[in-house]
C-alpha cells in the first residue's frame, strides 16, 4: 500500500521560514558558496536546483526528520527567497529525484568543511560549567547512528553484532569532543561500525590544545593514546581500569599520588620510556549503585593547582557528553533510524548536517543563557528545538 507523504502538521508558518534564516546565520551563504566552489560542487546550470539551497535543505531535513523531502525543500526555498532573490530560487525543482540528484552532485565534502570551520567550542569563559581554572572543559567519547538497511550502506558501514546474527540496521560509528558547558560536538571523526573508537579518537584528540581540560572514560586509556594526547598541550583527566598497575611513588598533600606509566613490562623492569602521572582514587557515597572505587590519572601534577577533590567532581562532568548524544540521536532526529539517507556518501553528508544543526541549536541556547546570566545546561534542549522550529522571533538572520 502506498504511503502518504508526511507534511508539516499545520502547514509552513513564518517561524518555519525563519528557522532556515537561523541556519543561514550560523552558516552564511558566502561560506556555503565558497566551500562548494572549493570542491567543484557549485551549480553548473541555472535551471537546476541551486546547490547552496541544497546545502540548507540537508540541514533542515534533520530538523524536520519525519517530513517529506519535497515539503522540506519548499520550506527552505521560501525561507531563502529574500536572501537569494526570486531568480536564485524560483526555478528550483522540487521532485524527490531532483533532490537526490542534487545531493549526489554536492557530495559530503562541502558539509564536512562547513562543520569543521563553523562548529567550534564557543561557550563564554564566565558561563558556569564551561571552564575550570581558566581551561575549557571538554569530553571525548563515541557513539553510533543507525541508517536505512540498504545494500550500499551495509557494504560501506556494516552491521553491529547481535545475539542472533546481525542487527537490523547498518551503523556509522563516530567520536567527538564535546564542550561540556554547551554540549557542542566538535572535531567529530566517523567511520564504519567495525572501526574502533580508539582509532577514530586519534584524529579527534589531535584537535585538543593547551586551552582545554580533556576528560575520557576508561576505554580510551592506552599508553600510545595517552602520549599522543599529552603532545597537544591539553590537561588530561582519564579514568583507568582497576587492573592497571599504578604503584604509589610519591604521596601528595591532597591524597593523590604520583606514579610512572610505562609502554610495556620490559620498560617497567628497566624503568625506561616512562611518563609520570598523578593518580586520584576515591569512592562515591550516598548515590545509588556506585562502583566500588574510581581511579583517575592526570598530567596535571601539581596538587595545589588542581586539588584531587575538584578533579574527582570535574571528571563526573564528563557525563554531559552522554546527554549530548541523547539530544543528538533522540530529540533532534526524533526517529527510530536517525539517518534517512540510502547511499553512503549521502549518509556522510547528512551526518555533518546533523552536527551543524545540533550546534546551531546549542548556540541559540548559549546566547539565550548568556543574556540571563544562566548556564546553557539549565535550558531545555527539547524546548529549544521547538523554539527554533516554531517561535523564532521575527528579527531573524535574513534581513528584509
Amino acid at each position: 500500500m502506498a504511503r502518504t507523504k508526511a507534511e508539516l502538521s499545520t502547514g509552513a508558518r513564518l517561524a518555519d521560514y525563519l528557522t532556515v534564516g537561523y541556519l543561514a546565520l550560523n552558516c552564511p551563504v558566502e561560506k556555503v558558496r565558497a566551500v562548494l566552489v572549493a570542491h567543484g560542487a557549485q551549480s553548473k546550470r541555472k535551471r537546476g536546483l541551486p546547490h547552496e539551497v541544497l546545502v540548507y535543505f540537508v540541514m533542515a531535513m534533520v530538523l524536520y526528520a519525519d517530513v517529506a523531502y519535497e515539503e522540506v525543500l519548499r520550506l527552505v526555498v521560501e525561507g531563502l527567497r529574500q536572501l537569494l532573490g526570486d531568480e536564485g530560487v524560483a526555478k528550483a525543482t522540487v521532485t524527490k529525484g531532483a533532490i537526490s540528484q542534487a545531493r549526489e552532485q554536492v557530495g559530503a565534502a562541502p558539509l564536512r568543511d562547513l562543520y569543521q570551520e563553523q562548529v567550534r567550542p564557543h561557550g563564554p569563559a564566565d558561563m558556569p560549567g564551561v571552564c575550570y581554572r581558566g581551561l575549557r572543559l571538554m569530553a571525548i567519547d563515541g557513539s553510533t547512528l543507525d541508517m536505512p538497511d540498504e545494500a550500499a550502506n551495509a557494504g560501506t558501514f556494516g552491521y553491529p553484532a547481535a545475539s542472533r546474527g546481525e542487527s537490523a540496521f547498518p551503523q556509522l560509528r563516530f567520536v567527538a569532543l564535546a564542550e561540556c558547558g554547551t554540549h557542542t560536538l566538535c572535531f567529530a571523526s566517523h567511520g564504519p561500525y567495525k572501526t574502533g573508537e580508539l582509532t577514530l579518537a586519534e584524529a579527534v584528540i589531535d584537535q585538543a590544545d593547551a586551552s582545554m581540560v580533556v576528560t575520557a572514560d576508561r576505554n580510551f586509556f592506552g599508553f600510545p593514546f595517552w602520549q599522543r594526547a599529552c603532545k597537544t598541550g591539553a590537561k588530561l583527566l582519564f579514568r583507568v581500569k582497576k587492573n592497571l598497575r599504578l604503584p604509589c611513588e610519591r604521596s601528595l598533600a591532597d591524597g593523590s599520588y604520583l606514579t610512572t606509566l610505562y609502554p610495556s613490562d620490559t620498560d617497567r623492569r628497566h624503568q625506561t620510556n616512562g611518563t609520570v602521572v598523578r593518580v586520584v582514587e576515591y569512592q562515591l557515597d550516598g548515590i545509588p549503585d556506585p562502583e566500588p572505587a574510581y581511579r583517575l590519572i592526570t598530567n596535571w601534577l601539581e596538587a595545589e593547582a588542581a586539588p584531587a577533590v575538584e578533579l574527582a567532581a570535574l571528571y563526573h562532568r564528563r557525563w554531559t557528553i552522554e546527554q549530548t548524544f541523547d539530544e543528538f540521536k533522540v530529540h533532534l532526529a526524533d526517529r527510530a533510524v536517525v539517518l534517512r539517507s540510502k547511499r553512503p556518501e549521502l549518509v556522510e553528508q547528512e551526518f555533518y548536517a546533523l552536527l551543524i544543526a545540533h550546534a546551531a541549536i546549542r548556540r541559540l541556547m548559549t546566547e539565550a543563557a548568556a543574556r540571563t546570566a544562566q548556564s546553557s545546561e539549565d535550558l531545555s534542549f527539547i524546548h529549544a528545538v521547538r523554539v527554533l522550529k516554531r517561535r523564532l522571533p521575527a528579527a531573524s538572520a535574513i534581513p528584509p
